[in-house]
């Protein structure tokens, strides 16, 4: 039986069920996503499949990543809710593949592993997986393991073996609005020009779970923890001195009362240069290198590879008078002694990460 699998926290509850109610079938796993957004989040999520897959003993085969096709196919369909027509054609498209490869491969069923997803209609599920078993004429297998507290065992079973647990479908149109219901940024699809990791960042947690992969292998115990805290994140930042955009970099943690400035350089202390409005500072590229123990020669080097975000917070931390200050602070080649603008459209808001601790 061919098992096409959306997520670890789906799957391995699932497969255990039809290991237990099939045992004389052989389970192929199926990976196959191209509805998941950014990659790094696909990436990530099969990450948790493979070591779900790798602990249960099933052998996984990853589909194609073919996300131009998905979206073609949910063209127009982009502002309709979840369980709506997007998602209908969404199964579709994804169990139209599964039962493809389950015919490639000989097999005479395949099921899927969105049927103990809450979230959604297990009777679009069925519909959309007979119709396209009978096309290839394979039977569609949809068992219901939510019922009878599945879903709460299926919790609890995530928790003890420290399954990821993302909290949207994967579609960038329902994690817009989904985040939009929430008033809540959709930080999952932000991504700096420089690559820099941020925080709570989807990058971020994949080298906590692939350093939990190497700990395991390792045979060393760990925990996962959660620890709410302040997060940030930049969408545009632009200094303009006499109307001439000048490159600049903004610290983490910079922000504005209404996203623009304007004034002039009014007095400086210890090499920190202060602007006459708004609780602007500046500093110049010489003394970052000297903070942070760097060599940038040119701004365009520190704006397209900055130093981790941590490192950065140690140089805010020099130049700030309070662990708590927000203020903008703009690193610059030259202390600008012309009119000044500012743009800085940058958000602040509480969150939560998890932080991998030895134990």
């Amino acid at each position: 039986m061919l098992v096409h699998i959306c997520c670890a926290v789906d799957s391995h509850y699932f497969l255990q069920k039809i290991q237990k109610e099939y045992p004389q079938e052989k389970l192929v796993g199926f990976f196959y996503d191209p509805n998941i957004h950014p990659y790094s989040e696909y990436y990530l999520r099969l990450l948790d499949v493979k070591r779900s897959c790798k602990m249960l003993g099933i052998e996984l085969i990853e589909g194609e990543y073919d996300v131009e096709r998905w979206l073609k196919a949910v063209r127009g369909l982009e502002h309709e809710p979840e369980k709506g027509s997007r998602c209908g054609v969404c199964f579709d498209r994804r169990f139209e593949v599964s039962a493809q490869k389950a015919s490639e491969l000989g097999e005479s069923s395949f099921t899927s592993t969105l049927l103990t997803s809450p979230k959604k209609s297990l009777e679009q599920l069925k519909t959309a997986g007979d119709a396209l078993a009978q096309k290839e004429g394979i039977r569609f297998v949809a068992p219901d393991y939510r019922k009878a507290s599945g879903t709460q065992e299926q919790n609890i079973l995530a928790k003890e073996d420290a399954l990821y647990r993302q909290d949207y479908c994967g579609c960038m149109f329902a994690l817009n609005i989904q985040r939009d219901e929430q008033s809540k940024l959709a930080d999952e699809l932000f991504m700096p020009i420089s690559q820099q990791i941020q925080p709570d960042s989807i990058e971020e947690r994949i080298a906590m779970y692939e350093k939990r992969w190497e700990i395991e292998e390792e045979g060393k115990s760990y925990q996962i923890i959660k620890q709410r805290f302040l997060n940030w994140r930049l969408s545009s930042g632009l200094l303009r001195v006499r109307k001439k955009v000048v490159p600049a970099h903004f610290l983490p943690y910079s922000t504005l009362r209404g996203n623009y400035s304007r004034g002039k350089i009014d007095y400086s202390l210890a090499q920190v240069h202060y602007m006459n409005r708004d609780e602007i500072r500046f500093i110049t590229l010489e003394y970052y290198n000297t903070l942070a123990n760097t060599q940038y020669q040119t701004m365009m080097e520190l704006l397209y590879a900055p130093p981790i975000f941590a490192k950065e917070l140690e140089i805010r931390a020099k130049i700030a008078h309070s662990p708590y200050d927000l203020s903008c602070v703009v690193v610059v080649e030259e202390i600008p002694s012309n009119k000044i603008e500012i743009l800085c459209e940058s958000k602040t808001y509480e969150d939560m990460k998890e932080v991998l601790v030895l134990k």
